[in-house]
């Protein structure tokens, strides 16, 4: 369980809310997974306007947070983390849980509802946005978004191959390139470990490996290493890999929830290394050697990009010919 994030650290005598990578570094794993389509892919993304808009569109879910809407915070704001280290608190684990949001919602609240005692309370005046109790949903939104950005390119084919106008084309072209600017938020999210994990801002309870408990180092991971670092996506960009078509669960219809949360969880396995390089000084420029700091944060940025760059190649090829709107572009032909 946790408080909200937020795109700026807020700190107070009660809470402390922190976003993943800066717009920086979110736009780096745009630009990152852009590199490594194949040259088959889509052309209308790479050209120069369509290209900037997908790297603008990586900082778009954290502008959402503008709002003061307890409901659209509610509804926004746990799809950029998942605490997996909370789960056994509920009785869950990752093969445990179910892949539809609300069902996995419903998991969590009935294990309130068994044991409320193992649970700490939670002071409604500090729970407007009524997310206390929740742990994350992040592998969920960019199993949804995956499904969102595959529909796209489904009624982009159709359009494009059975006789939709030029403006239908555009739109729906469009469409692809907000869908897959906006996903790679997510992907890049699941990309930094403390958005894996209840030490996403320091660390709680027995600490016998003496790491930090500084409620910054969130924030300095996101964007003011790569910042002091001069970390920058034209030296990452000769390392990304091919995009590569990712495994679909066919049982499910072709979702892309068990990769998600796989990529999620190996992720999960960084958290103490994160920890023992800032221990160690490697993620503070200035103060000695921080080689071995860049080229992790770095990984990891590049570890987005190319699992980015994976969903979005699968979307495009698992996208089917809508056959409802191919007939009805039919009948639009027919006198």
């Amino acid at each position: 369980m946790r408080m909200i994030r937020t795109a700026w650290v807020v700190l107070s005598a009660s809470a402390l809310v922190s976003s993943a990578w800066d717009y920086e570094g979110h736009r780096i794993v745009n630009q990152l997974a852009l590199a490594s389509l194949p040259t088959n892919f889509p052309a209308f993304v790479r050209q120069a306007e369509t290209a900037e808009r997908i790297a603008f569109l990586a900082g778009e879910p954290d502008r959402w947070r503008n709002s003061i809407s307890p409901t659209f915070k509610h509804s926004h704001a746990p799809d950029h983390f998942l605490d997996l280290d909370d789960l056994p608190l509920h009785g869950l684990t990752p093969k445990t849980v179910s892949p539809f949001r609300y069902d996995f919602t419903a998991q969590l609240k009935l294990a309130r509802d068994r044991a409320p005692d193992k649970f700490p309370p939670i002071d409604p005046a500090k729970n407007s946005d009524h997310s206390r109790d929740l742990v994350g949903f992040l592998p969920w939104a960019i199993n949804e978004y995956y499904g969102k950005l595959e529909s796209a390119f489904s009624y982009l084919k159709t359009f494009e191959q059975h006789g939709g106008t030029p403006m239908e084309v555009a739109n729906a072209r469009q469409n692809v390139a907000y869908l897959m600017g906006v996903m790679g938020h997510f992907a890049g999210d699941a990309a930094q470990p403390l958005h894996t994990t209840k030490h996403f801002n320091g660390w709680v309870g027995a600490n016998p490996n003496r790491y930090s408990t500084n409620r910054t180092i969130h924030s300095w991971i996101d964007g003011g290493f790569i910042r002091k670092a001069e970390l920058r996506v034209e030296e990452l960009r000769p390392k990304v890999r091919g995009a590569r078509a990712l495994t679909v669960n066919e049982a499910r219809g072709g979702d892309m929830f068990d990769e998600s949360l796989a990529f999620v969880e190996a992720q999960f396995k960084l958290v103490e290394r994160t920890y023992q390089l800032d221990r160690a000084g490697k993620l503070s420029p200035g103060k000695g050697d921080v080689t071995e700091g860049r080229e992790f944060i770095g990984g990891q940025l590049l570890q987005g990009g190319q699992f980015l760059g994976d969903l979005w190649l699968t979307a495009w090829q698992k996208a089917r010919v809508d056959t409802y709107l191919r007939g009805e572009l039919s009948r639009r032909k027919t006198p």
